[in-house]
């Protein structure tokens, strides 16, 4: 697992080798297995995010009655044209309303993501699934120099970084090169920074669900920035090294 994105910079401008192909072959390492089966392992992990997508229950609501149904709402208001966000961005709402009602959790919104994108704009399932490993890469390293836990550093942990790795995993689909997927990585993070945990009851539920729709459109806004040539005034590896930062001030009560 490495450390930094800036070492992943590195090794991708010494080697020639994409973001994606450097983080498989770690995975590689650390499982013992050939890069044929650690592509199919990845490639079986989005068709579960497919297959959250359409599995999708318009009617069901869980147990608590906190969440469901929002999904369809947002599909229909897509449908009769009235979000200002427009047809694309309503489409990733709807998304990762949907799946987060299943089982709200990190990996919703870069499936909600990832879905949209290749709805959109018709990319192979193979780059769709090399998107997958720039985003395992992105959010190795946070684990490695922070946390991902909401209980560890608060939602900032969960969102941000789930809205990090979707944000490098779009900017790899745009032809982006390492550096710019670390800086669309930084860029999200930083938006989401200090976001406190306090889900409703003690479940992941309220306000998790809505927070993954702000976490999806916000990843795509920071892969927009940086496509425009905007780049973060703070490094990465720096602003993933604030978050932990931030966490470990949190009161428990918050996280």
């Amino acid at each position: 697992m490495y450390g930094s994105l800036q070492e992943l910079c590195e090794l991708e401008e010494k080697s020639g080798k994409p973001f994606w192909k450097i983080v498989q072959e770690d995975d590689c390492r650390e499982q013992g297995i050939t890069e044929e089966v650690s592509f199919e392992q990845m490639r079986a992990m989005y068709q579960a995010m497919k297959d959250a997508d359409a599995r999708y229950d318009e009617k069901l609501k869980s147990e608590s009655g906190l969440v469901g149904t929002e999904g369809k709402k947002m599909m229909e208001a897509r449908a009769e044209g009235t979000l200002l966000c427009g047809d694309f961005i309503g489409k990733v709402m709807e998304k990762a309303l949907k799946t987060s009602e299943s089982n709200a959790c990190m990996k919703r919104i870069v499936a909600a993501v990832f879905l949209s994108l290749q709805e959109e704009k018709g990319y192979s399932e193979e780059k769709m699934v090399e998107a997958l490993f720039v985003a395992a890469g992105i959010g190795g390293v946070i684990a490695e120099r922070a946390f991902l836990a909401g209980a560890a550093g608060g939602c900032q942990a969960e969102i941000g970084s789930a809205s990090a790795m979707a944000a490098g995993g779009v900017v790899h689909l745009s032809g982006g090169s390492a550096k710019e997927i670390a800086n669309a990585a930084a860029l999200a993070l930083k938006n989401l920074l200090g976001l406190a945990c306090d889900p409703v009851a003690g479940l992941v539920e309220v306000p998790c669900v809505k927070r993954n729709v702000m976490g999806a459109v916000n990843a795509l806004t920071s892969a927009d920035l940086t496509s425009a040539g905007i780049f973060s005034k703070i490094p990465p590896d720096e602003v993933i090294d604030a978050m932990r930062s931030i966490g470990r001030s949190m009161s428990e009560d918050i996280r």
